[in-house]
């Protein structure tokens, strides 16, 4: 996923992370973690992520670099969707250093994202967006994305699954 994406400001380069890359992709999820104050949410470790990502193949990751400097990422997976019968895929995160936001970067990983789903037969390419982020979502619908408001997300975690176990 070598492919240069032209920008007003420079020449945006956008690649499969590496296992040399763990250390970055922790750092920018530290970094989103910060942006969506959710700092004490994050338990990875560059050894779980090393596991996930290179190992299990759990999910993939794309870098962005505007002359080899760092400017954002964006990690996504497989899903699968019984209704239509094909793979999806799921943009977990996206993210755009501040200093290098509204410069078309985090439309050309998304880009890429939604070509690698289109790649594999998915019918689907879906995320979740914090309700306080307006500037996301108005980035979302005006590239024609549309909110799924008829679903509520929920989620097990931790203490919670193992109790479920149990029951």
């Amino acid at each position: 996923m070598n492919n240069p994406h032209k920008n007003r400001q420079a020449e945006l380069t956008i690649r499969a992370a590496t296992e040399n890359d763990v250390p970055r992709v922790l750092e920018y999820i530290k970094k989103l973690a910060v942006y969506e104050k959710m700092v004490d949410e994050v338990v990875a470790t560059e050894t779980l992520l090393h596991q996930s990502l290179f190992v299990h193949k759990a999910a993939e990751v794309l870098l962005g670099e505007v002359n080899g400097t760092p400017v954002g990422f964006a990690l996504f997976f497989q899903t699968f969707s019984t209704f239509v019968g094909t793979p999806n895929v799921f943009l977990e995160d996206l993210f755009i250093d501040e200093g290098h936001r509204g410069q078309g970067y985090g439309k050309a990983l998304l880009r890429e994202v939604a070509k690698a789903a289109h790649a594999r037969g998915a019918k689907r390419l879906e995320w979740v967006c914090l309700n306080w982020n307006a500037e996301a979502i108005a980035f979302y619908t005006l590239i024609g994305a549309k909110p799924m408001d008829e679903w509520t997300l929920f989620r097990l975690e931790g203490g919670a699954i193992r109790n479920f176990i149990r029951s």
